[in-house]
């Protein structure tokens, strides 16, 4: 039977009942001042009388009668009944009743009462009570002022395996691994000095019989206090957390994996970053490792354990070497490795446990593990549209607890997001290698030979923006020991801009051919892009930013007899002289449209240029980088080129290391000309007049000149060239005419006219008497053409000095 409490809270309790005594007969023997208050009968009024006349009321008798019979059975009774106020209105009390023996035999009961919803109260405050320490399933733990333990309810003991009964007296945290003990206590500690709760911190809680489980626990810590505010201990509530804890890793580290990896169409760099982002939050080591063929941007055909290469590793800690082939080594696998199993199964590998001598088994060996302190493991394939790719390896050897089948469902998860991006970094890198092959059979493979100029070239293309650039240079020789320079770049990137430079390329060598003015070689260009844009417009080709919608050119030829170069640009940066005495200085050119605008007039320049003057031409790419302005880069590049004697390779890769980034933006093209200039006695010319003693005459000057330079064996062949073509002026062109000869790496005859009528190669009749001289021309060079000048036009021809044809 339950006593009367001394608590404090108690309805029942000394200091708050309502207390009455009846003896065996039900007369009131008894009566304290609480019964008086609550029920407003004094103790004269009822002490001598029996409890049902005065406290019951009529209507209650039999539910009274109940009760006492029950209480007379058991010896006691609780429960609730209406009594009756002393103002005669009822109030319903909860009464608990017990006997008191007396030493004379006689039984008295004592009852005591409290207002009913004082005893609800205080019955559902007992029961919480109740449930906090048997039935909930979160933990609850009470310290005492000491750091010792009071009391903790069942649901620690189900967490930590040990009696409720067990913790009682044992210091705090006593049960947990030294470094998560310590915070607990620090954390219990600090609520007692400040007073002030700790709501929801979360923290490990390994357990000392059981270290290698992993636990997380949210605790909210409140000091207990007295009525007086003095603190009796602190009571924490504790909820394992460990599912949701390693939930919301989870998700995490899918979030960040989404982030990080595949930032790139670089394949190592994809690698790189899938290792780094497993390390730490799953694993203590991981490397991935990927076929060699899948480094080339190459298709695998089958996963062969023995020919991967390691492409990404990463350890915990900064003292950790990591796995031991560094990046770019190959790597071989024994074939009962867990690496080799899952290449040629295309299947995971989970090895939750290694047993010490695992290692050391035959075939392990070839496991490569970071350090013999790992004790657990997984493997999983990289795959990739049905292709196996590479393996990625996690282990473990700091933190305790082994993986489990959900580590290895996340492994899967994030190595299948990560396979797709290497391949597409595979495949992008097979595109571009497939384009740079294209582009790089586009540009010149050498310099032609030539006696102009001397030069160097420097191609960069760009590492950051995705796809080919357009930009281009070229060097050809012309007639007349004449040397054509040039350097353009077509707008936009792809295969679009890398074919397109190759037709512009090629039609520059057909109008240079030609041997046009520089201003009309790019009319002529302008025309051809307009072409290929309204081509692609009509194919409807996509993306938008693959078309063609123009391109810069600058167009440049320098003559060595005279040390003239007549230049012209359409919309490309201005090309930068430097003078013999190393003054630098872009020159001042017009600067015309770009090409494919169509319908507007480019302008040529001419300058004269001095033996050792160095001429440079370049894109957009060696001023245009993002981290200095124009003005700035100009400034630059006349600096790097203010050493003309320097060797000129030098000089190149001196204007590459002052403007070009390690990683520049755009593609770069850099030409780079010294001139020269031909001695004047290896150039001989005349002015003849248009009558015909004249070829006579021609032939006198060749035969005597080419016999001073020790060219006899070309003086037949040569004063004939040199007669039909003055007999031409003669008969078809009028006007005086001009006979030069050049000596160079071949024999130039060349003879200019005030006509722009072209000469025409045909055959003759047999009955002919004419016509047979541009056809002997043609069978005794080895090469001939014509020039067309403002002032009329230039036949000209070219032997080898060697000898003559055959």
């Amino acid at each position: 039977m339950t006593e009367l409490s001394e608590g404090h809270d108690d309805p029942f309790g000394l200091h708050l009942a309502a207390l009455a005594v009846l003896d065996d007969r039900g007369v009131v023997v008894g009566w304290n001042r609480r019964a008086q208050e609550l029920l407003g009968h004094s103790g004269t009024a009822v002490i001598g009388r029996r409890a049902c006349e005065v406290l019951v009321d009529p209507r209650e008798l039999p539910a009274v009668r109940e009760a006492a019979a029950k209480c007379r059975r058991a010896g006691g009774w609780s429960g609730v009944l209406k009594v009756r106020h002393h103002d005669g209105r009822l109030v319903e009390m909860g009464i608990r009743a017990h006997a008191v023996p007396r030493h004379d035999r006689v039984t008295e009961w004592m009852l005591a009462g409290a207002p009913a919803a004082d005893v609800l109260e205080w019955q559902r405050d007992r029961a919480v009570l109740d449930g906090l320490f048997r039935r909930c399933p979160i933990g609850l733990v009470v310290h005492g002022t000491d750091l010792r333990l009071l009391r903790v309810n069942r649901a620690i003991e189900r967490f930590s395996g040990v009696p409720a009964a067990d913790f009682q007296g044992l210091p705090t945290g006593c049960f947990l691994l030294p470094d998560d003990a310590r915070k607990a206590v620090e954390r219990v500690r600090k609520v007692m000095e400040t007073g002030r709760p700790l709501v929801y911190s979360e923290q490990f809680a390994r357990l000392q019989w059981d270290p290698t489980r992993e636990r997380v626990v949210m605790v909210s810590s409140f000091p207990m206090e007295d009525p007086s505010g003095r603190i009796l201990g602190v009571a924490e509530m504790i909820e394992d957390i460990t599912e949701r804890h390693r939930a919301q890793r989870r998700l995490a580290l899918l979030d960040q994996a989404g982030s990080r990896i595949g930032t790139t169409l670089d394949v190592a760099e994809t690698a790189r970053e899938l290792a780094e982002v497993m390390v730490p939050h799953l694993a203590d080591h991981a490397s991935v490792d990927l076929l060699r063929p899948v480094t080339r941007g190459e298709e695998p055909t089958r996963a062969l354990a023995g020919a991967v290469v390691r492409l990404g590793a990463s350890s915990v800690g900064a003292q950790q070497a990591g796995p031991p082939h560094p990046h770019g080594d190959p790597v071989e696998f024994g074939s009962d490795t867990p690496q080799a199993r899952c290449l040629a199964e295309g299947r995971p590998v989970l090895e939750p446990v290694l047993p010490p001598d695992w290692f050391s088994r035959s075939g392990h060996q070839g496991a490569h593990a970071p350090d013999l302190g790992v004790h657990s493991l997984i493997a999983v394939p990289l795959v990739a549209r049905g292709l196996v790719l590479g393996v990625m390896t996690l282990w473990r050897s700091r933190r305790p607890d082994p993986f489990e089948a959900d580590d290895l469902t996340l492994a899967q998860e994030l190595a299948s997001r990560a396979a797709v991006a290497i391949d597409n970094a595979r495949r992008f890198t097979q595109q571009q290698q497939t384009a740079f092959a294209l582009q790089s059979s586009l540009l010149p493979r050498a310099v032609a030979d030539q006696s102009a100029v001397e030069v160097a070239l420097r191609y960069l293309p760009a590492s950051a923006a995705p796809g080919l650039g357009g930009d281009w240079f070229d060097v050809i020789p012309l007639s007349g020991a004449r040397v054509a320079l040039v350097v353009g770049d077509v707008v936009g990137r792809g295969i679009h801009a890398a074919a397109t430079m190759g037709r512009l390329r090629t039609a520059v060598h057909t109008l240079a051919s030609l041997d046009l003015e520089p201003d009309e070689v790019l009319s002529r260009l302008d025309d051809l892009v307009n072409l290929l844009a309204a081509e692609q417009e009509a194919a409807g080709e996509r993306p938008v930013d693959e078309r063609v919608v123009g391109a810069t050119c600058l167009y440049a030829v320098y003559d060595p007899v005279s040390g003239c170069c007549s230049l012209a640009r359409a919309g490309h940066p201005l090309p930068v002289v430097t003078t013999p005495d190393g003054q630098a200085a872009p020159l001042d050119l017009p600067a015309g449209p770009p090409l494919g605008l169509g319908g507007l007039p480019f302008e040529s320049r001419e300058i004269d240029l001095a033996e050792g003057s160095l001429l440079c031409l370049y894109t957009n790419g060696i001023i245009g980088e993002r981290h200095m302005d124009a003005d700035t880069a100009l400034a630059r590049l006349c600096a790097a080129l203010t050493r003309p004697a320097d060797a000129l390779e030098r000089t190149c890769q001196a204007v590459v290391d002052s403007l070009v980034p390690e990683r520049p933006s755009d593609d770069v093209a850099l030409l780079i000309a010294r001139t020269r200039t031909l001695p004047a006695d290896d150039v001989a010319s005349w002015r003849l007049p248009p009558e015909p003693a004249s070829a006579a005459r021609a032939r006198e000057l060749t035969a005597a000149t080419l016999s001073e330079w020790g060219l006899d064996h070309l003086a037949f062949t040569t004063e004939l060239i040199a007669s039909e073509l003055i007999t031409n002026v003669y008969r078809y062109a009028g006007g005086p005419a001009t006979l030069r000869l050049i000596r160079e790496r071949s024999l130039v005859c060349e003879v200019s006219d005030t006509s722009h009528t072209a000469p025409h190669l045909r055959r003759a009749r047999t009955t002919d008497e004419g016509g047979r001289g541009l056809f002997l021309v043609a069978q005794l060079t080895e090469r001939w053409g014509t020039r067309y000048t403002r002032e009329g036009k230039t036949v000209w021809t070219e032997q080898p000095l060697t000898g003559t044809l055959t």
